[in-house]
């Protein structure tokens, strides 16, 4: 089916090379430190920020580690295609939290190669190697509340 086919309403305009990396970076951060998909994020052309709830502050080597996995993905070039499948027929492990009340019954999964796979009607590259380098601007722990901030860019 096509991408451009909308089953609900979208208020955001993503730049996709960012918005694909933000996918890229929920999975990265699940597979280093088994933690949920990102619990903040406000992803934009020039710098975008987006924050995890760890068990606890990575350290220098892990935050290394994260923007090297991230680019070893990008230049693996994945191909980021969309599949559409019924509420009823969602394959397992797939996280319908985040989900408008009022969201169609057929849901647009995102798939980036065998890598990460998730509900979004949003804006992607075609595949992993349209996105670029992907920069680590500088990251923020918060001990009350266990919140690990990543700004990065995206460079083209």
């Amino acid at each position: 089916m096509n991408e451009d086919i909308i089953l609900n309403s979208h208020n955001k305009d993503e730049f996709p090379p960012a918005h694909t990396a933000e996918h890229l970076l929920n999975q990265t951060m699940v597979r280093l430190f088994g933690c949920g998909r990102s619990c903040n994020a406000h992803i934009e052309r020039k710098k975008s920020k987006i924050s995890y709830t760890l068990d606890h502050k990575p350290t220098r080597k892990e935050e290394k580690e994260i923007e090297v996995r991230m680019n070893e993905l990008i230049d693996a070039d994945l191909p980021v295609t969309f599949e559409f499948v019924s509420r009823d027929d969602l394959p397992e492990g797939i996280d319908t939290d985040r989900l408008p009340a009022d969201a169609s019954d057929t849901i647009r999964l995102v798939r980036i190669g065998d890598y990460d796979v998730c509900p979004c009607i949003g804006r992607h590259v075609r595949s992993t190697a349209q996105i670029g380098r992907f920069e680590m601007l500088g990251t923020n722990w918060d001990e009350q509340s266990r919140s690990f901030r990543i700004r990065f860019k995206v460079v083209q």
